[in-house]
């Protein structure tokens, strides 16, 4: 879609009196950009993914259009990236099985071109402070963001912090244990059978022949699918002991899933460990929905770049 002044349209005055922050939610299928400096985003675009160069020029073009002078930016991008700020490839996506993506300069590419300074986050870690600011997250001193749609990945909040001192997590590749009557391989490129390789969009597709959205009414599919997811959220509820799990991405859309996936997790804590009984509380959907990524990387900038911004509790 076109970018759009969302509010209705904001006097030269309000739009003069900023700062405002670019929010950019870089993803491996699209692009989304928008201008903000609260929940309250003012212009939104959304950008086919291709290749770095016109998918990075479009996105800056995206954001010139919309009409509002900004004063930093903030980037919420897949990976994996190099977050290390003493690293010559700071704001770098890495190696990556996005064809023709890995070694990207994502972060200088976009401070270069649109002459401000940007913040970069891998893309759970964008939606997860989103939350923390406005959404599932608000007064908790630690949960896990968890996304389950083309990939699986998840980041840990403490005390309004991502956790990644020389590199982000990478949760979606803990291994699993493969269900009794599941034959399936696997389909991450890297170890086949990790959580990513047995649950993650393209994992559903090739085991089942069809892409996710054709299988609603199979039953069989999504027990499967919220056993695996379980496993994994157990395993972060024992090692990292957060005070919720908050779990988003557009596998999670399928009607009962995020049910299916609590009773799953409950059966397999079975009442011991440091989980809560109440996994209805300690496991939810993003209060911000598919907004997460695009709000989270606003608030990104805000952290960054905006000293006098009162932080979440």
């Amino acid at each position: 879609m076109c970018g759009s002044l969302l509010s209705g349209g904001l006097e030269r005055e309000e739009l003069d009196s900023g700062p405002w922050y670019a929010g950019i939610e870089a993803g491996g299928s699209k692009w989304r950009v928008g201008v903000g400096r609260s929940p309250a985003v003012i212009a939104d675009d959304t950008i086919t993914t291709t290749n770095p160069d016109s998918t990075i020029s479009a996105c800056v073009e995206a954001i010139r259009g919309m009409g509002v002078p900004i004063d930093g930016a903030g980037i919420a991008s897949f990976g994996p990236l190099d977050l290390n700020p003493t690293s010559h490839t700071y704001g770098f996506i890495k190696t990556t099985p996005k064809p023709g993506w890995s070694n990207t300069d994502v972060k200088g590419r976009i401070e270069r071109e649109l002459g401000i300074p940007a913040a970069i986050e891998i893309d759970v870690g964008g939606a997860a402070l989103g939350e923390a600011w406005w959404g599932a997250g608000r007064g908790l001193d630690s949960f896990v963001y968890v996304t389950v749609g083309t990939g699986i990945g998840a980041a840990l909040l403490r005390s309004g912090r991502t956790s990644h001192e020389h590199g982000h997590p990478e949760m979606g590749h803990i291994s699993v244990e493969r269900e009794t009557e599941d034959a399936f391989a696997g389909v991450c490129p890297f170890h086949r059978s990790c959580l990513e390789g047995m649950a993650a969009g393209p994992a559903i597709r090739a085991r089942w022949g069809v892409p996710s959205t054709e299988l609603n009414d199979r039953a069989e599919v999504w027990d499967l699918e919220a056993r695996y997811l379980a496993q994994g959220l157990a395993t972060y509820a024992y090692t990292l002991v957060p005070q919720r799990i908050i779990v988003g991405g557009g596998i999670m859309q399928q009607p009962g899933l995020l049910e299916l996936v609590r009773k799953r997790l409950a059966e397999r804590i079975n009442g011991y460990g440091p989980a809560p009984p109440d996994v209805e509380s300690f496991v939810v959907p993003p209060e911000l929905g598919q907004d997460a990524g695009l709000i989270g990387a606003i608030a990104l900038a805000l952290d960054r770049f905006e000293t006098t911004t009162v932080r979440p509790p």
